[in-house]
């Protein structure tokens, strides 16, 4: 048995998030990730564990997944094999054979989320599944200095969504970085572990800071307060995207 390390990229328009669901059963990438592994390799018990549980319509292109299989196909091979057995929208772009007590949510170092946005006075029907929207114009430098005070060790309840039932609600944000091209707004995110919605509320209070709603050192105030009602909104899932986790392997 070989515990393998699959690098996951995927369009989640088309799924009810990460995590499989029986009832009633819905599409989500769990799902379709098992059915085709256990069509490529003719096991139908395959299970898949990912890291992180994207939710409906959130995107990624560095989700990371375990899987225990019986197989001898070669690790460099294994991501043509089961190519013609995924749907277009699903592409796993790294295999790595890892230790047998790897877990890829617990041994997750940091992780990176992108939240991008489509900033302009008229709708984009390219940027619809693939960006957050945004009419009124963006003060990036503004919310670049309310991002600063998201950086470091924080209890973070105020940007949970509520019915979360984790232990802790802190945790460390290693950057935050905002940037304009064009009219695209990007977010960037690199933390230690995301509470549920947690970089969407990020997102929809960086929003309310560069359309002048928020002023930057409100993100401080909001943070001490601990009170999800006093952060901004929870911006759109579809301008989410899983970018990148980091593990010492």
């Amino acid at each position: 048995m070989r515990r393998i390390l699959l690098t996951v990229a995927y369009d989640g328009t088309n799924y009810n998030g990460w995590q499989k669901q029986n009832s009633p059963p819905v599409p989500t990438i769990q799902g379709a990730l098992e059915l085709a592994l256990g069509q490529m390799l003719g096991d139908d018990t395959i299970t898949c564990t990912g890291a992180s549980r994207t939710d409906k319509g959130v995107h990624a292109i560095g989700q990371r997944v375990i899987v225990d299989v019986e197989t001898t196909i070669p690790t460099d091979k294994i991501h043509l094999a089961i190519k013609r057995y995924l749907p277009e929208d699903i592409s796993i772009v790294g295999v790595e054979d890892v230790a047998d007590d790897f877990h890829p949510r617990l041994m997750c170092q940091k992780k990176t989320y992108e939240y991008r946005i489509w900033n302009a006075g008229w709708e984009n029907p390219k940027e619809r599944l693939y960006s957050g929207y945004c009419r009124e114009y963006l003060d990036v430098e503004r919310m670049q200095e309310g991002a600063n005070y998201i950086l470091g060790t924080h209890d973070f309840a105020a940007f949970c969504a509520t019915g979360s039932s984790v232990k802790t609600t802190v945790r460390h944000i290693y950057d935050c970085t905002v940037t304009r091209e064009r009219e695209y707004v990007r977010i960037l995110v690199t933390g230690s572990g995301f509470l549920y919605n947690m970089v969407r509320i990020i997102a929809g209070t960086l929003i309310y800071v560069g359309k002048g709603k928020f002023q930057p050192e409100d993100v401080k105030s909001i943070i001490e307060s601990l009170d999800r009602t006093q952060a901004g909104y929870t911006a759109e899932a579809q301008g989410l995207t899983l970018v990148d986790m980091f593990y010492e392997l």
